[in-house]
C-alpha cells in the first residue's frame, strides 16, 4: 500500500477528483487497519520521537503504566513521555535513556495496582526505523506477572520437597521431653499409690510440685518446639518487589552497626553502586541480613573474650555475570566441620538456646528469592556466607542513535 501511495503522489497534478477522494479512502482504510492492529496487540505500545514526545499509543499500554494524565491529552505536546509516568523507577529509566540517547534497552519494573496487588512488567525501548533513517523511538511494555507468579509457585513446591526432613527432626525432638513428661508422670502415680497403701497419707509437699514443676516446663517446651515447626514449614509469603539490595542493605548496617560498635568490633560495608535491582521482599530480607549478623556477633564475642582489638564484620556487595552478590563475613571462632554440614539443617544449633531453625529460615527465605547461599568457615578463624540473587532482566547492550 505504501508503494502505491507513493506512485500515485507523484502522480497527484493528473488526477481527477474522483481519483484523488478515491485515494483518500484507501489512505484512511489502511490507517484504520494500523490502527486496529496496534489496538489487538497484547504488548503496550508507546511511539515517541527523538525528544521523548509521544506520538501515538495503543490502550493496553495505558493500562499498564500509571500516567498522570490520559494519554490522549500528551499527544501533541512538548513535555517528554517520562515527566507523565507515575512510576519512579519507570520514570527515571524513561529519562536516563532520553539523556544518554540510548536505544536497544530494556528493564524489569514491578508496579502496585490501585487495588494492591503487584504487577511485573518489562519496558523495552526500540527505534523506530523508517525507510531506513531512525525516526524516533518505540517504547513496548510486556506484562510478565503470569510467568513471575508461576516461577514463584515453582520455588515454593521445591521448598515442600524438606517437609519431610522437618518432621523427621520434629519426632525427634518431641521425643525428649514426652519422655521427660512420662517418667516424671509416673513416679507421682507411683507417690499416690503408696499413700493409698499408707491411709492415705500424702509425700511431702515440695515432692508432687517438684514432678509438676517439670512436667510444666517440658509441655512448655513442647509447646515451643510446635510453634516453631509450623513456623518452618509454613509457606513463606513473599511479596516479591524489584528492589535496590545496596539502598536496603546499607539501611540495615546503619541500624546494627552501634551495637556492634558498642562491643568493640568495626563494622565495614561496601555497596556495589550498580543501581541493580533484584526480586526481593524487603521485611523477609531484612531478616536474613539481620539473622546472619547476629550470628557473627555471637561468633566473634565467643573469640575476642574482653579486648577486641581487630574484631571484623564486613558485608560487600558486587555484580558479577547477571548476579547480585552479597558476602558477609566476619573474623569471629569459625564452625567445625561437622556444624558446617549441618548449618542449614532444621532443628540443628549450637547454642543452648538456640531453635535451630534460624538458619533454616534463612535458607527457605533465599531460595524463596531464587538465590543461592553458600558458607566458608574456618574454626578459629571465621565465617564467610554468600548470597547470590539474580538479577532479573540483564540491560541489553545500549545503543546511541548516532552510531546507528
Amino acid at each position: 500500500m505504501r508503494s502505491y501511495v507513493k506512485r500515485v503522489k507523484q502522480k497527484a497534478e493528473k488526477l481527477s477528483k474522483e481519483q484523488v477522494l478515491s485515494l483518500l479512502e484507501d489512505v484512511v482504510d489502511e490507517n484504520e487497519n494500523l490502527f486496529s492492529v496496534l489496538e489487538s496487540l497484547s504488548t503496550g505500545l508507546l511511539i515517541i520521537d527523538d525528544d521523548y514526545r509521544l506520538l501515538r499509543y495503543n490502550t493496553i499500554a495505558e493500562s499498564w503504566l500509571p500516567f498522570s494524565e490520559r494519554l490522549e491529552d500528551i499527544l501533541g505536546t512538548e513535555n517528554a513521555i517520562w515527566e507523565y509516568v507515575e512510576d519512579e523507577d519507570v520514570s527515571n529509566f524513561l529519562r536516563n535513556c532520553m539523556e544518554k540517547n540510548t536505544t536497544n534497552c530494556s528493564e524489569d519494573f514491578s508496579t502496585v495496582t490501585s487495588g494492591g496487588s503487584v504487577r511485573f512488567l518489562t519496558v523495552t525501548i526500540s527505534p523506530l526505523i523508517t525507510e531506513g533513517e531512525l525516526n524516533g523511538k518505540v517504547i513496548l511494555v510486556r506484562d510478565i506477572t503470569e510467568k513471575k507468579n508461576q516461577d514463584i509457585l515453582l520455588h515454593r513446591m521445591e521448598n515442600l520437597a524438606n517437609l519431610t526432613n522437618l518432621a523427621a527432626g520434629m519426632a525427634h525432638e518431641i521425643k525428649n521431653p514426652l519422655g521427660a513428661i512420662s517418667i516424671h508422670i509416673q513416679l507421682i502415680q507411683k507417690a499416690l499409690a503408696k499413700a493409698r497403701e499408707n491411709d492415705d497419707k500424702l509425700p511431702a509437699p515440695k515432692f508432687v510440685e517438684d514432678h509438676i514443676d517439670i512436667v510444666n516446663e517440658e509441655i512448655e517446651h513442647l509447646n515451643k518446639l510446635v510453634m516453631d515447626f509450623l513456623l518452618a514449614v509454613r509457606p513463606v509469603k513473599a511479596q516479591l518487589q524489584l528492589k535496590e539490595p545496596d539502598k536496603l542493605v546499607e539501611n540495615l548496617v546503619s541500624f546494627f552497626k552501634p551495637e556492634f560498635n558498642r562491643e568493640g568490633i568495626e563494622v565495614i560495608f561496601k555497596s556495589s553502586e550498580s543501581g541493580k535491582r533484584i526480586l526481593l521482599d524487603e521485611k523477609l530480607f531484612r531478616d536474613v541480613i539481620m539473622n546472619i549478623s547476629q550470628n557473627s556477633l555471637a561468633a566473634i564475642k565467643s573469640k575476642y573474650i574482653g579486648d577486641r582489638i581487630g574484631a571484623k564484620f564486613c558485608i560487600s556487595n558486587s555484580v558479577r555475570e547477571n548476579k547480585f552478590i552479597i558476602t558477609i563475613a566476619d573474623n569471629g571462632c569459625g564452625m567445625s566441620e561437622e556444624t558446617l554440614a549441618k548449618i542449614f539443617e532444621p532443628y540443628y544449633t549450637t547454642k543452648a538456646n538456640g531453635t535451630g531453625l534460624g538458619m533454616t529460615m534463612v535458607y527457605k527465605i533465599i531460595k524463596e528469592f531464587s538465590g543461592e547461599i553458600i558458607v566458608d568457615s574456618k574454626e578459629g578463624e571465621g565465617t564467610a556466607f554468600t548470597i547470590t540473587f539474580p538479577i532479573p532482566q540483564k540491560d541489553t547492550k545500549l545503543l546511541t542513535s548516532e552510531s546507528r
